[in-house]
Parts: C-alpha cells; structure tokens; sequence
C-alpha cells in the first residue's frame, strides 16, 4: 500500500529559518514534512496555539505557505470557504486546517463536526501534543490517564479521547493517524490524503519536550516509542476500509507489544503513576487494539 519515497517527496521548503519555536519542537518537524508530502500548492489555516506564535512576528512568516490566523473554534468554517472560493475560481489548491489538540478535541470540536458532516474538500491535520501547550501546558481532552499537567497536578484521572475513532464515525472519505518519529509512513498518507475528494483528516502525534518533561534531544526517540510500545497506532481508514501501517502490525498480537513502561519512563509527566494506573493505562490500550482489529 506504502507509496514508497523515492522520487515521490516535494522539495519545497515548508519552514524557513527564524522561527520562535522551542528546542525539540515536534510541530516545526511536523510542518517540514507538511511541504514534502503536499508541495507548493497549500494554504494554511493556523488554529490558535503554538504555531500561531512560532511562525514569527507578523509582516513576516516563517511558514513558506499562505497562512490565515484564525480563532480557537473558526479553523474547519475558515477553511471551508476558502476551498469553495478557490473551486469556484477554478484553482487546485489544498486548504489545509493546522490545529493542536485542545483546538481540535474541545474547543473547535464542533466545527470540526460540522465540516466533517458536510464533507466539506479540505485536510484537517491535528498536531497532536496532549495538552494545552501554548498557554501553560493544562490538560485538554487528549491528555492520556495518568499525565500530569497544570490543572492535574496528580496526573489525569480520565483516558484520552480518541479522536480518529470519532471521525471515522462521521463517514468521511480519509482518516490516518501518524507520529513524527516516522516521516515515511506521515508523508505517504499526506500524499494519499491530497488525492482524496472530500474531508480528510489526518492525527500526528507530536511529543512535546516541556509539556511531557524529556530532553528535547529526545523528541523523536519518544514519538517512536509510543508507536513501538502500542500506545498511538498507525493505521489508515479510507473509503470506509481500515489498514493497520506497518509500524503497528505487532501490536495485533499482546505478545510482540514493547512494554508500555519504556515510554512512560522517559517522560516526567506519568511520574506520580502507581502500579495499578499503569494497569488501567494498559488495559485502555488493550481496549483500544481490540476495537481497532474489530474494524478490519
């Protein structure tokens, strides 16, 4: 199924230098392979959060796309428009919605909704780092059980919200999940995406190093390890078929899983767990696997 790289990746530079973006940044990773997967031809549509800030100070714009700033919960109806506006003038642009977690799992959720319902032609891609980052790291509804936060200095007491299920349950054309610890599979299923008619949406999960407490030499060792340990699938929904990404194939079976401990230990934010949270936190994985192969 993979498309495979060679040959296929875009040279354009999605991310200039002179961003503000902290050592480690995993959304700065993330954007660089937005340009290799989809070329030139994009506009972005930047929901409220960090990449609002780290693109610089404006007249300037470290994104080397078009970029409309936009309020926490106007992404999907902002870039609704503009996709209608540039069919009607007859231009092949991909309208792409560049949200984090907070402004996609709570606060612009609706939105989200509607244009998913509506299969409006654009690409949501959340960028996916557990909790409310860019206004002091409080917990959203994609914070994981156990992760202590600014407003759950205990850790959480609630599993995170799986939002690609959620979107699957919409009927849209083209649901992927990917990780910045593997740009290979990440840029396949954004070439794929851009080939869809129809709403497509796309979870990358991005580990922030201040948030989740690691060095941020290790952003990228971290996203691996949460596909390894089975924590975040690959998988990819199209046309109402899911595929589990080859990354993920050994999570089908408990006994070829990397023990979920080996990510947990390498972050601060699941210190204060005990033995029986990290049960819980397994058995949620257990949970989610088995309705994943349910659906294959």
């Amino acid at each position: 199924m993979s498309l495979g790289l060679r040959g296929i990746l875009n040279r354009h530079n999605a991310l200039l230098s002179g961003t503000s973006a902290c050592p480690g940044c995993p959304e700065n990773m993330a954007l660089r392979m937005l340009g290799m997967g989809l070329g030139k031809d994009v506009v972005l549509v930047v929901v409220a959060g960090c990449s609002s800030v780290i693109q610089g100070n404006a007249p300037y714009n470290a994104f080397n796309f078009p970029v409309v700033n936009v309020a926490f919960a106007a992404g999907p109806a902002t870039a609704s428009g503009l996709a209608r506006a540039y069919k009607q003038k007859g231009k092949d642009v991909t309208v792409v919605v560049w949200a984090g977690d907070g402004g996609t799992a709570d606060i612009g959720f609706a939105s989200l909704s509607g244009a998913a319902e509506r299969n409006e032609n654009i690409l949501y891609l959340c960028v996916d780092n557990e909790a409310y980052m860019n206004s002091g790291g409080q917990r959203s509804g994609s914070t994981p059980f156990g992760a202590i936060t600014s407003t759950t200095p205990e850790g959480k007491k609630e599993n995170k919200k799986n939002l690609p299920l959620l979107m699957i349950a919409h009927n849209i054309p083209y649901v992927a999940t990917a990780s910045v610890g593997y740009p290979h599979d990440y840029i396949n299923k954004l070439k794929k995406a851009k080939q869809v008619q129809g709403f497509k949406y796309i979870h990358v999960l991005t580990p922030d190093p201040y948030g989740w407490l690691f060095d941020p030499s290790k952003t990228t060792e971290v996203a691996k390890l949460a596909v390894q340990t089975c924590y975040w699938p690959l998988f990819e929904y199209h046309n109402g078929k899911l595929e589990i990404s080859p990354e993920s194939l050994h999570c089908l079976d408990k006994r070829t899983r990397r023990p979920i401990r080996d990510f947990l230990s390498i972050q601060g934010r699941f210190k204060r767990m005990s033995e029986q949270d990290i049960k819980i936190l397994e058995q949620y994985i257990d949970d989610m696997w088995k309705k994943l192969e349910s659906m294959l």
